[in-house]
């Protein structure tokens, strides 16, 4: 099934077979992309949606002088921009972090399913606002966390993520970000994210190497940045 990851933990159980068959039968196509491929461009049109299958894909802004800011991470199991359907374009540009899998959904097939089936409606819906929810929680820990916190707060979120969908242990987990792509989604220069990072080591919270990381105590990470993922909804 291509939308396994995507029906965990998000109210499946509400979906007819029907309502499953339709959402499966709406991909027009699976592709395998490269490493740092732009996927989607900030202002051009937008005639379909992009389901995260396998690998990492990230959502980014550059400012004039062409510094980038992540603005989102995506897991296996994430519709990356259901919201480029009603806007019709995106107001920031799309580009995997390394080899991935995804499906396309024509936004004429989206029609089809909104026009015929609640259920799945109120399902996209649903993985709108959880990205909206995220937003905001982006938004508190650069403007609200001090250095160290927001890496922890960072990484307590992707595993989070990646253990709602059997990609963690809660400990282990494979995460292909350079120092700069993590300094760019926590607002720090590589060097203060390589200084951040070994203090982590040091303290025996977590270590990244060779993109893997290893969370060596959980909850003390978590009280570090005073992590709360009921804002991800896992599970509800």
């Amino acid at each position: 099934m291509i939308f396994a990851d995507f029906l965990r933990n998000r109210r499946r159980e509400q979906l007819s077979e029907r309502d499953l068959a339709a959402l499966e039968a709406s991909v027009s196509q699976v592709r395998k992309t490269h490493a740092r491929q732009l996927i989607a461009q900030a202002g051009e049109p937008i005639a379909y949606s992009t389901y995260l299958m396998e690998g990492f894909i990230c959502r980014y802004m550059d400012d004039r002088n062409g510094l980038r800011q992540l603005v989102a991470v995506h897991v296996p199991g994430d519709f990356v921009d259901l919201h480029g359907y009603p806007l019709g374009r995106l107001d920031h540009d799309v580009a995997t972090l390394c080899a991935s899998r995804i499906a396309m959904v024509p936004h004429e097939a989206l029609d089809g399913l909104l026009a015929q089936r609640p259920n799945l409606t109120k399902l996209l819906w649903f993985s709108t606002l959880l990205d909206a929810a995220m937003h905001r929680e982006w938004i508190f820990r650069l403007g609200r966390l001090d250095a160290m916190a927001r890496i922890a707060h960072f990484f307590c979120e992707i595993e989070a993520k990646l253990r709602a969908v059997g990609l963690s242990d809660g400990s282990r987990f494979a995460l292909p970000l350079t120092q700069a792509d993590l300094g760019e989604a926590c607002g720090m220069t590589s060097v203060h994210i390589n200084r951040m990072l070994r203090e982590l080591r040091e303290r025996e919270l977590l270590q990244v190497q060779r993109g893997r990381v290893t969370i060596f105590d959980l909850a003390a990470l978590r009280r570090l940045c005073d992590y709360d993922p009921s804002y991800l909804f896992i599970g509800g």
